[in-house]
């Protein structure tokens, strides 16, 4: 299975954002705080509707108005919508952290995209021109079904969990390893003769 670095640290983001929420894309928008007052949000890059972003960070706030009452002290969200949340190995020792996750797990819902694009790392235009070869390269050599990547140099979001393409099928396999050399990735190896 191959492995593509970038867009691992894009993932790695992703996640981060998903254990610790995210920011409104109306820079004038106020929304509740845990505290219960009003803050302003700050406007995020990209696109995105503003409700569905609105009664996201709106959630967060929610869950952390949630989990301080169950007796953790976690920070407002940053101008970005994230929770500091500190040592989290800490945090998932404490024997009554995952109850407050179930008690305050009614406002969990997923990262919009329009928050997922900003926080991931912006490439370079060489980096987009290498996620623009490999897909080329993909396509022309056993998964025509790979996706194009967008004009930011990713793989266009799906939130579904299903593959946007049919990666378990011989010709993509094939092309993995063919392509695998474009991003710096391991050819696999065969066994060794002698």
């Amino acid at each position: 299975m191959r492995t593509n670095r970038v867009l691992l640290a894009a993932a790695a983001s992703v996640l981060a954002v998903a254990l610790t929420g995210c920011g409104s894309d109306d820079p004038g928008a106020k929304v509740p705080t845990a505290g219960g007052g009003e803050k302003s949000a700050s406007a995020p890059a990209g696109g995105g509707g503003k409700d569905e972003v609105a009664q996201y960070v709106e959630n967060q706030r929610k869950w952390v108005a949630c989990m301080r009452e169950n007796g953790f002290d976690l920070p407002d969200p940053n101008n970005l919508g994230q929770v500091e949340m500190g040592d989290n190995r800490a945090l998932k020792a404490d024997p009554k952290f995952q109850p407050a996750q179930e008690k305050c797990a009614q406002f969990a819902t997923t990262v919009p995209e329009a928050v997922e694009k900003q926080l991931r790392p912006k490439l370079t235009p060489e980096q987009i021109k290498t996620q623009q070869k490999y897909a080329d390269c993909m396509q022309k050599n056993g998964a025509p079904d790979f996706p194009d990547p967008d004009a930011d140099g990713y793989q266009p979001a799906n939130n579904s969990g299903e593959p946007d393409w049919n990666q378990n099928s011989a010709s993509a396999k094939r092309a993995a390893r063919t392509c695998a050399p474009i991003i710096g990735d391991p050819v696999e190896q065969g066994p060794g003769k002698g």
